[in-house]
């Protein structure tokens, strides 16, 4: 198969993740913070050193700071509904995934949408204008998981930071690509993925907040700590941390996010960035077909055919030419508001470190042959 669907989740990892949920498996199987022996202090060990890497990517100071999650969604649950209540105004870029829109939408308080402009992207300015005196934090992701525009978090982090709101970042198409810097950028909240571009399993994602951020917890139990008290821990990560982690998970993460450090974030986008100029000036030559996004991007291609379902067009290509993508509306309905692809959705291909030049080659053949 040619797997070209890694902005859901990376289908190729490195040969190290594989081995690290194998030997986790079968060696070390434990639960971490739930005991004092040899093996529930290596999991406690294993997992705190995966932060630790994380905090190096990321430029964190404190790795406790970073919460591990079932998924990027749940760390951005956790934050909106921590942080906003009916009587907070919240700014979110045109671009955002459900999982900012849902439940922003369910806490019930106003928002604003900054709009994006025809290639996706939401520039500073327009998420300055959305501003209000009563704005309690903004939203904005990293990079579209349709078209892959990549969003100025830094300018933003700085129109945040006049007006002394928090920032919150969803960077679960950039984590692993793109260099974030949590004080550069002031970020104050970011939500990541771990089974995207840093190559660990599924079921692995996180929540950075940072010192100044109180979250109220959504969800209460046993983290290992204070069992002594009927309250949930006001401390990070253990306040955002009840239950059993997926500790065979962030075994691999941690070889994932190793993996990215070792290559270079830089190194891995330049890489993606061949990849998809290959694939851009493939399609560009369709006539029917229309590119979105801009050059400013990370590894997804988003394109719609003109009178063509792109669901059909991703289902063809999957049933007669074994090639993986996404048609339709990619949990990101606003986003497709913003570009006014709602009515046809688009095909998304997305590429990461394991694909090659003759798969793009491929599929930009395979897609002429099923028009």
């Amino acid at each position: 198969m040619i797997y070209l669907d890694n902005s859901a989740t990376t289908h190729h990892k490195p040969r190290a993740v594989t081995d690290a949920v194998y030997d986790y498996i079968k060696n070390f199987s434990s639960n971490s913070g739930r005991g004092s022996h040899k093996l529930s202090n290596y999991s406690g060990e294993m997992v705190y050193s995966c932060r630790e890497l994380i905090a190096t990517l990321f430029n964190i100071d404190d790795p406790s700071l970073i919460a591990f999650t079932p998924n990027t969604t749940t760390a951005i649950n956790f934050a909106i509904h921590g942080l906003l209540n009916k009587d907070s105004h919240v700014v979110i870029g045109g671009m955002e995934h459900n999982s900012v829109l849902r439940p922003v939408v369910d806490v019930g308080c106003n928002y604003s949408v900054a709009k994006a402009d025809h290639t996706g992207l939401v520039s500073a300015k327009s998420v300055e204008n959305a501003i209000t005196p009563k704005t309690s934090l903004i939203v904005i992701n990293h990079a579209s998981n349709i078209v892959g525009t990549i969003n100025p978090i830094e300018e933003i982090g700085k129109v945040a930071k006049k007006h002394n709101v928090p920032f919150m970042v969803d960077c679960a198409q950039t984590a692993g690509v793109v260099d974030i810097d949590v004080k550069r950028d002031n970020i104050s909240v970011l939500a990541f993925a771990g089974h995207k571009l840093l190559y660990g399993p599924t079921g692995t994602a996180g929540l950075y907040v940072s010192k100044n951020i109180i979250l109220k917890p959504i969800i209460q139990g046993g983290t290992g700590t204070m069992s002594e008290s009927m309250f949930q821990p006001s401390f990070m990560p253990d306040m955002l941390e009840s239950g059993t982690l997926n500790l065979v998970g962030i075994a691999g993460l941690k070889e994932g996010v190793r993996f990215v450090l070792q290559n270079g974030v830089y190194n891995l986008f330049n890489y993606e960035k061949g990849l998809v100029r290959e694939l851009k000036r493939g399609l560009s030559g369709i006539n029917r077909i229309k590119i979105y996004g801009n050059e400013h991007s990370v590894g997804v291609v988003g394109f719609v055919v003109d009178g063509t379902d792109s669901v059909t067009v991703s289902s063809l290509l999957d049933e007669q030419f074994d090639i993986a993508s996404r048609g339709g509306l990619h949990c990101a309905v606003l986003a497709h508001n913003s570009l006014g692809t709602t009515d046809t959705g688009l095909v998304r291909l997305s590429v990461s470190r394991f694909n090659t030049i003759d798969e793009i080659e491929k599929t930009v053949d395979a897609i002429k042959r099923v028009l």
